[in-house]
């Protein structure tokens, strides 16, 4: 039972839709602690409108945005095959170009999720929206303000929100207005959602169309990719780990970490101010790229030896 359950969950880790679900059960919480603690409407004229659709799209925008900025593909796409700052060092054939930018599709997909989920939540609920529509409620068939002028009238409706004591004529008018609101909030919370989900099924569909994997193959490109990544975080965490032990071995004389201690080296300043000059990974001539601050004047002088070495004798 206990292996059935682990198989299931690791089956919707790998499908994404594990990680999917979590991010708008997050946001659908967010959004209700964000509303229940900072959003209050201004109530007043020219404020009501920026307020609400602030509140309603800002949210979503900054959502999208960190849904691309926490997304490591793309910055891998961004750098591999967007940025034409440096020299090409390679080429690209059009099947990689396509590659990608199914790569691409696939991730604003899933950016699209948060923002998304916000907008239909918010608009289901219809907080902001009518705050940002009170001072542009039609009250013409409402006989209680024939003899109101327009700026009294618009002071009114934009005091609607915030239930503010009215007379009993004047507060059915808001009720009524506060339900048409939240009709029309309801009605383009339902017509997102179901486009949304149209949108999601077409562009599926058009991406297993253009293609050029078959399915057994999107398949296996998809977990090649994901092997890759991981398989060379480990080398490369492995590989430079064994590299500065190495590099501060020759520069210290021992390794960190290390009981048997018998020769210790006492860096000079030039030591000290080599290894604080920052160096780059394989962007100068060098057929061989600096891996770490750790510079090669240190190595080469480590390597000649010194007379600043101490042994320590047990």
């Amino acid at each position: 039972m206990i292996s059935s359950l682990n198989n299931a969950i690791s089956s919707l880790q790998r499908s994404g839709t594990f990680i999917n679900s979590l991010i708008v059960a997050l946001t659908i919480g967010g959004q209700q602690l964000f509303s229940s603690f900072t959003f209050k409407c201004p109530c007043q004229v020219g404020k009501n409108f920026y307020y609400g659709s602030a509140f309603l799209v800002f949210p979503a925008l900054i959502l999208l945005i960190a849904g691309y900025a926490l997304r490591s593909q793309m910055w891998t796409i961004t750098s591999e095959y967007c940025c034409s700052c440096a020299s090409p060092r390679r080429t690209i054939c059009p099947l990689e170009r396509r590659l990608a930018c199914l790569r691409f599709f696939s991730i604003t997909g899933r950016a699209l999720i948060a923002p998304l989920t916000w907008l239909a939540v918010t608009l289901l609920r219809g907080t902001y929206y009518e705050c940002a529509a009170s001072e542009f409620a039609s009250v013409d068939q409402y006989p209680v303000f024939n003899n109101v002028t327009a700026g009294k009238r618009e002071e009114m409706l934009a005091g609607f929100p915030c239930c503010t004591s009215a007379p009993s004529d004047v507060t059915q008018v808001r009720d009524e207005v506060a339900l048409t609101h939240r009709y029309q909030s309801q009605l383009l919370g339902w017509s997102l959602i179901t486009l949304t989900i149209i949108a999601v099924l077409i562009s599926r569909c058009l991406t297993r169309c253009c293609s050029p994997l078959t399915s057994l193959q999107h398949c296996y490109w998809e977990n090649h990719l994901q092997n890759e990544r991981e398989l060379f975080e480990q080398a490369a965490k492995q590989h430079s780990r064994l590299l500065i032990m190495q590099r501060l071995e020759k520069l210290f004389g021992f390794v960190p970490g290390s009981e048997d201690v018998q020769h210790v080296r006492i860096p000079s300043c030039q030591d000290w101010r080599e290894i604080s000059a920052p160096s780059f990974l394989c962007m100068g001539d060098d057929t061989q790229g600096h891996y770490s601050v750790l510079g090669d004047r240190v190595v080469e002088e480590n390597e000649v030896g010194q007379a600043g070495d101490i042994e320590l004798k047990p």
